[in-house]
């Protein structure tokens, strides 16, 4: 394998967001009649608002010019707490790797890019969401289990 780590640019849009549908009809067990428009349409419109506000980093992972790997890290600000006085917080997401190229560290090492990009802005609040398969990486790697958290999902 010649495995490449391309941190991602405004000209990688339109491959960052098909590889957001890929990875969300993967995670959510969906196939593909489901339609996907207004994610996609979304989507595209996110990447476009933080490469233009420097508010998120991605990382695009290939074999040659053959696309394997993804991942990245939406930034983003809350109000300063005891334990985080800059209010400063991470969310990853999108860490997917094609099936046939897993359990080669793909994972691990764009995991490890996007913690390192969090920290060198001065932030150490990461958060993620995991699916079963993914979660042995992330407690691996540090990530522990959230004990207070909720969310409101309304309808």
């Amino acid at each position: 394998m010649d495995l490449i780590y391309k941190k991602g640019t405004i000209e990688d849009i339109d491959l960052l967001t098909k590889t957001r549908i890929e990875v969300l009809r993967a995670a959510n067990k969906l196939s593909s009649d489901i339609d996907m428009y207004e994610v996609e349409r979304f989507s595209y419109e996110y990447y476009r608002q933080a490469f233009l506000y420097d508010s998120h980093t991605a990382y695009l992972v290939f074999d040659g010019n053959k696309f394997v790997g993804a991942g990245g890290v939406s930034y983003y600000q809350v109000m300063p707490t005891y334990h985080n006085p800059s209010g400063k917080k991470a969310y990853i997401m999108n860490i997917y790797t094609s099936p046939s190229y897993r359990r080669n560290g793909i994972a691990t090492k764009t995991l490890t890019l996007l913690v390192e990009d969090a920290k060198r802005r001065g932030i150490n609040a990461i958060s993620l969401e995991a699916t079963e398969e993914g979660r042995p990486l992330y407690e691996k790697f540090g990530f522990v289990q959230m004990k207070n958290e909720m969310e409101y999902i309304g309808t």
